[in-house]
């Protein structure tokens, strides 16, 4: 950029007002202000498409990498699964001269499988209903006075009215 020092507009300006004269000065300066706001504008507008041009490209080629990441991944777990699936044939075609009535593929999972019983069922179901009712409604006021829960929130300074010893609470002594 041109290096415009304090001293260098004031000759620019000394130099516009001999030229231009005093009466017409207002106006180019102003017209001059306004041209400069616009090429201001427009490099600003030039620059962040030019920016947004190579964020694209930038995205296009990181999109490339990651769907040639993905494909390689793809084939490289179908070769896997293609090899293991061949050995797993292998050992049953070899399995099959063999003894293949003690084979049972059902008899081991990995897992024993226990099954829930009526009783199980039933007792899951009551608790799921009383603890939703827990949850979805209020306890009723003779439940409170039973069993001794609050039923009422107090705030601090009535516990301490209420539960201060009679003594501090009247006295017979007076201030004045």
């Amino acid at each position: 950029m041109i290096d415009l020092g304090l001293s260098k507009l004031a000759i620019i300006g000394v130099v516009a007002l001999i030229v231009i004269g005093p009466e017409k000065l207002p106006k180019v300066a102003r017209m001059a202000g306004t041209l400069y706001g616009r090429a201001q504008r427009y490099l600003h507008s030039v620059k962040t498409e030019v920016s947004r041009e190579i964020e694209l490209e930038e995205l296009r080629n990181l999109h490339k990498e990651v769907q040639d990441s993905a494909a390689s991944f793809r084939d490289e777990v179908h070769q896997t699964v293609h090899g293991h699936v061949q050995e797993v044939e292998a050992l049953f075609d070899g399995q099959e001269g063999k003894d293949t009535a003690s084979y049972d593929p059902g008899a081991y999972d990995g897992m024993p499988t226990i099954l829930p019983t009526t009783d199980d069922l039933e007792r899951k179901a009551r608790d799921f209903r009383r603890k939703k009712l827990v949850r979805t409604s209020s306890v009723p006021a003779w439940y409170k006075n039973r069993h001794g829960t609050k039923r009422h929130v107090m705030s601090g300074a009535a516990r301490v009215r209420k539960y201060r010893p009679a003594s501090a609470t009247t006295s017979s002594k007076s201030f004045f």
